[in-house]
């Protein structure tokens, strides 16, 4: 594109991003319909921003994750409902069950390592600059290696050829 590019009237990475969003609550809504079993080797990292409208996460994992998120959802977890805004789950972290509230706009990054598939998407919500912090450790037993949103890690490498990066330029 060049820099004589008119700025569009119609928000297409906003459509695109709620569109990359339905697809994760359809997954989530196959499985919750599927009794929460993951077929094979599929498993999921969901991060998200801890302080968008909507998430509801206990206080002390708001205070370790000031900013963002990453769950894991393998082989510990239940009760997971999907609805048209988000989903909720039971989690363990530390031994300690907690259940999450997370609307999809409040989700950066879901990746299923298992198939090399993964989404990235814009924060819906105000940036604040990230901070540090530790990863989640929800106490998924046998995962097959720990990865961070965009997928790498010690799970075989991530080229990243299958995650889907939308990021629409735009004039300033």
């Amino acid at each position: 594109m060049s820099e004589d590019t008119p700025d569009s009237l119609i928000p297409y990475d906003e459509i695109v991003q709620e569109a990359l969003r339905a697809v994760v609550g359809r997954v989530l809504g196959v499985i919750a319909r599927g009794g929460s079993e993951l077929p094979g080797n599929h498993h999921f990292y969901i991060t998200f921003k801890t302080h968008a409208p909507g998430v509801s996460i206990p206080a002390h994992l708001r205070e370790r994750f000031p900013d963002e998120m990453t769950i894991v959802l393998q082989n510990k977890f239940w009760d997971l409902e999907v609805g048209d805004e988000g989903f909720s789950v039971g989690l363990s972290f530390n031994q300690i069950p907690a259940k999450l509230d997370i609307p999809y706009a409040a989700i950066t990054a879901f990746v299923d390592p298992a198939v090399d598939f993964g989404l990235q998407f814009q924060a819906a919500v105000a940036e604040l600059a990230p901070e540090e912090h530790d990863d989640a450790q929800n106490d998924a037993e046998g995962q097959a290696g720990q990865s961070d949103a965009n997928g790498n890690g010690d799970d075989g490498g991530d080229d990243g050829s299958n995650v889907v990066t939308v990021d629409f330029g735009r004039k300033k």
